[in-house]
């Protein structure tokens, strides 16, 4: 959809201009003609921006919430079951809605939908707001008629990615913030206390320790070059945050991120539940395995799994069936694979891939459990040989001039 900007004479002779959202330019002229005027020019308009509305949309969007679309997609499946027409229904959701970015795009799809454009595709316009699993999922609600039940399987899948996106930010929560107080505290040392000590370990006229003699070249290496060491953080930051943004970047990121002890494992699981569960959405609405495949590759989050489904959907596509792809790729666990290969013998490939689903569930419930277990003895250790070294490099030199004056 665009806005175009047209000039054209009504019956009287007199001049009319104005802008009008369409697909394209023939979509403006039909519309025109159908209400009695004769196109003159008819032109794609950009209205001007400023940095200032650039900013506040881009704050917008970044205020969205998992929370604003879940609530939108649940309004839907109660107005859509309540029998109100569709664009009515956007249009009330957008006057409701306290997200600006969700507002100003539901004004958009109910004008487009008031153009003739099917809801599907007036929301693949804006990919910020809809994932592909979303309005694929939409779109074949459509098809069949039944889109009430349509926003009703999206709200209750987004539920539940947002219970598991929650338990796990809440496991983690704690190490973050023991690693980022731990990294302050030597910080804070290595600039500040260490400094202190070393008129004091230069008085005493004894070899210092190992120990010693690293803090105190640290801390010299530290304060000499903190210019460049800072400026070299922020550029390697830059420079890693713009290589995660390549595909190559993005699929090493998440090939690494999977190999995290302990937090690897719940990431991979919570991936597979989540194709598991949006597979066999797309398939129980009647979606084509490969087309299915596709989509949900796509919308679970891990860009490596998702080359790694992709293989899958090729696989298929030469002949082989699901069971034997999902072996093939090994990210299935033996006992989902034989729940793959019962659905495929009894022709409910669907409900399987729900019990899949509920199996991959139950067990990330029980790793977020136990993650915050098995992750402090391992903080504990590291705090405890970083305090040993500190503490061997400051006092070590003193115990030995105490035992040397006795």
């Amino acid at each position: 959809m665009a806005s175009y900007k047209y000039s054209a004479r009504n019956k009287n002779g007199s001049l009319v201009e104005d802008i009008y959202i369409a697909e394209n330019q023939k979509a403006v002229a039909a519309m025109l003609i159908s209400q009695g005027l004769t196109p003159i020019h008819i032109n794609e308009f950009s209205p001007p921006t400023d940095l200032a509305e650039k900013f506040n949309k881009w704050q917008d969007r970044r205020n969205l919430q998992l929370d604003d679309v879940i609530l939108f997609s649940r309004q839907m499946y109660s107005l859509m079951k309540a029998g109100v027409p569709i664009i009515r229904s956007i249009r009330s959701l957008e006057e409701s809605s306290n997200n600006r970015a969700l507002q100003s795009a539901l004004g958009e799809i109910a004008t487009s939908l008031e153009g003739g454009l099917a809801l599907s595709i007036a929301m693949a316009e804006h990919p910020h707001i809809f994932s592909n699993l979303f309005i694929n999922i939409v779109k074949v609600g459509e098809s069949t008629g039944a889109l009430d039940q349509g926003f009703l399987q999206i709200s209750q899948y987004l539920g539940r990615e947002k219970e598991t996106v929650n338990r796990i930010k809440s496991a983690t929560q704690y190490p973050k913030m023991v690693v980022i107080a731990l990294a302050i505290a030597l910080a804070i040392v290595t600039i500040y206390v260490i400094p202190a000590f070393k008129g004091v370990f230069e008085g005493l006229g004894t070899e210092l320790p190992w120990q010693t003699i690293l803090l105190l070249n640290i801390s010299d290496f530290a304060i000499a070059y903190l210019p460049q060491i800072i400026i070299g953080i922020i550029i390697t930051l830059f420079l890693l945050k713009k290589y995660v943004k390549t595909t190559q970047g993005q699929m090493y990121k998440d090939r690494l991120i999977l190999k995290i002890p302990g937090l690897g494992s719940i990431i991979h699981r919570s991936c597979m539940e989540r194709f598991s569960r949006s597979f066999a959405m797309i398939l129980s609405a009647g979606v084509p395995i490969i087309q299915g495949i596709t989509v949900v590759a796509g919308a679970i989050g891990n860009v490596y799994i998702g080359s790694k489904l992709a293989e899958m959907r090729i696989g298929i596509e030469k002949g082989d069936s699901i069971s034997r792809m999902a072996k093939s790729v090994g990210l299935f666990s033996p006992l989902v694979i034989q729940m793959i290969i019962v659905g495929e013998e009894s022709g409910s490939i669907d409900e399987m891939l729900l019990e899949a689903a509920d199996f991959y569930k139950s067990e990330v419930d029980a790793d977020l459990d136990a993650l915050s277990t098995v992750i402090e003895p391992i903080l504990l250790v590291i705090v405890g040989i970083m305090v040993l070294i500190l503490a061997l490099g400051i006092f070590l030199p003193m115990w030995n001039l105490s035992s040397a004056m006795h």
